[in-house]
C-alpha cells in the first residue's frame, strides 16, 4: 500500500510541470527540488515502459527548453541498378517449342540462352526488318560442352517464316513409333498464330495490335492439365511438327519410294523400311528370316502385309500430285508470288558465358515439311 500511495504522489508531482509542456512529451518529469526516492524511481521506470517519457528529453524540458525527438539514423544502402529490358528480349521464350516432350521443357530453359541475333534481325538493316514474320520454335537434342562438362542438351531453335499470310494452319503428327501420319488443324492441338506484343507496347490498346508484324505459334495447353488427358493425347504433342505445304515443290510424300513397315506379331513386332524401287520382296523377307527377326511360318503373311503398304503409299503419292496440280490451277497470281518470295530463317542461340556454345552443331534442316532453311542465323 505504501508503494501505491507513493505512486499516487508521484503522479501528482507529474501534474505540476513547468508552464511550457512539450508538444512531443505528454507527461513531464517531477520538479528538481523534490528528491527521487526508490519507489518513485520504480514508477519512472514503469512510465518509460509505457513509452510516455524518455530520460534525455525530460532533462531538457526541466531546463525550460523544448525537447527534440532523437534522430534515428538509417543504414546507408547502395543504389541498385537494373539492366534495362530490351524490347524483344522475351520473344524466343514466347514461341512454343513444338514437338518437345513435356517433361523436358524445364531442360530447355535451364540456361540463359542469348537470342540477340533474333532481336537484331528485326532492327533496321536486319533480315526481318519491317516484314511480316511468323515464328515457331522447336528443340534439338545435341551433345555439347559447358564449363568443361559434355552432356546432351535440349537446344532451343526459332524458325522465322517471312510471308504475307500464315504459312499453314495445320500440324503434322509423325514419328518413327507411329505407323501412320496425321495432318490436323492447329486448333485441334490448342495451337494458333497469335500477335507478339513487344515490351514497349504491352500497355497499348487492343486496336493497335492489329498492325502487328510479328506472329508466334502459341499453345494454350497447360502442363497442369495433362493429368486429365489420355496418354495417347499427351504423346501427340511430342510428335507434333509444324506443317507446311509448298505447291511448287514436290514434298517427300510424292517423291519417296520407301515404306515404313511395322508388322504386328508376337512376341515382338517387326519394324523395317521397304523401298519398292530398290528392294526385292522375296530376298528382303528371306534376309529377315535369316537374321531371326521373322519366323519362317510368317513369311507369306509378312509379304502380303508389305504389298498392301506399298499399294497404300503409291496411292497417297498419286493423290498428293493431283492435289498439288489442282491447287496451282486455282491459285491467284498474288498468292503464287507470295509462295515464291517466302523465306525461312533458322535462329540458334549465340555464344554467351551463360549457356553452351552450339555453333558446332547447327543444321539448316527444319523438319520433313519445311525442308531446309534459306539461311542459318
Amino acid at each position: 500500500m505504501r508503494r501505491g500511495a507513493k505512486r499516487k504522489t508521484t503522479h501528482k508531482a507529474e501534474e505540476e510541470p513547468s508552464k511550457k509542456p512539450s508538444a512531443e512529451e505528454p507527461i513531464d518529469e517531477p520538479a528538481p527540488e523534490e528528491p527521487m526516492n526508490e519507489p518513485a524511481e520504480e514508477n519512472h521506470v514503469e512510465v518509460k515502459k509505457k513509452g510516455k517519457a524518455e530520460p534525455k528529453a525530460s532533462n531538457k524540458a526541466a531546463g525550460g527548453r523544448k525537447p527534440k525527438r532523437a534522430k534515428v539514423s538509417k543504414p546507408e544502402t547502395e543504389t541498385e541498378y537494373f539492366e534495362e529490358k530490351r524490347n524483344l528480349e522475351d520473344l524466343w521464350q514466347q514461341v512454343f517449342p513444338v514437338g518437345t516432350e513435356w517433361d523436358q521443357l524445364d531442360m530447355v530453359y535451364q540456361y540463359k540462352w542469348n537470342f540477340s541475333n533474333l532481336e537484331e534481325a528485326f532492327e533496321e538493316g536486319g533480315e526481318l526488318y519491317n516484314k511480316k514474320v511468323y515464328l515457331f520454335g522447336c528443340t534439338e537434342p545435341q551433345l555439347v560442352s559447358f564449363q568443361g562438362h559434355a552432356k546432351v542438351t535440349m537446344i532451343p531453335v526459332v524458325v522465322a517464316v517471312v510471308s504475307p499470310f500464315p504459312p499453314s494452319d495445320k500440324i503434322g503428327i509423325k514419328s518413327v513409333q507411329r505407323e501412320t501420319e496425321e495432318i490436323l488443324p492447329m486448333k485441334q492441338m490448342k495451337m494458333d498464330w497469335v500477335p507478339y506484343i513487344p515490351l514497349e507496347k504491352r500497355e497499348s490498346q487492343v486496336e493497335r495490335l492489329k498492325k502487328s508484324q510479328i506472329f508466334i505459334l502459341s499453345c494454350t495447353q497447360r502442363r497442369a492439365g495433362l493429368k486429365q488427358l489420355k496418354i495417347e493425347r499427351v504423346k501427340k504433342y511430342e510428335y507434333c511438327l509444324p506443317y507446311f505445304y509448298h505447291p511448287f515443290q514436290e514434298d517427300e510424300t510424292e517423291q519417296s519410294t520407301v515404306v515404313p513397315i511395322l508388322f504386328p506379331i508376337d512376341p515382338q513386332p517387326v519394324f523395317c523400311e521397304f523401298d519398292w524401287e530398290l528392294d526385292e520382296l522375296e530376298e528382303f523377307t528371306d534376309k529377315l528370316i535369316e537374321e531371326e527377326e521373322l519366323s519362317a511360318d510368317q513369311k507369306e503373311p509378312f509379304k502380303d502385309f508389305v504389298k498392301e503398304k506399298v499399294r497404300e503409299a503409291k496411292k497417297a503419292n498419286r493423290e498428293a500430285r493431283e492435289a498439288r496440280k489442282k491447287a496451282l490451277a486455282e491459285m491467284s497470281e498474288q498468292t503464287k508470288a507470295a509462295y515464291e518470295s517466302m523465306k525461312f530463317y533458322k535462329f540458334y542461340p549465340v555464344a554467351s558465358p551463360n549457356a553452351p556454345d552450339v555453333s558446332g552443331v547447327q543444321s539448316s534442316f527444319i523438319n520433313r515439311y519445311y525442308g531446309k532453311a534459306h539461311q542459318i542465323m
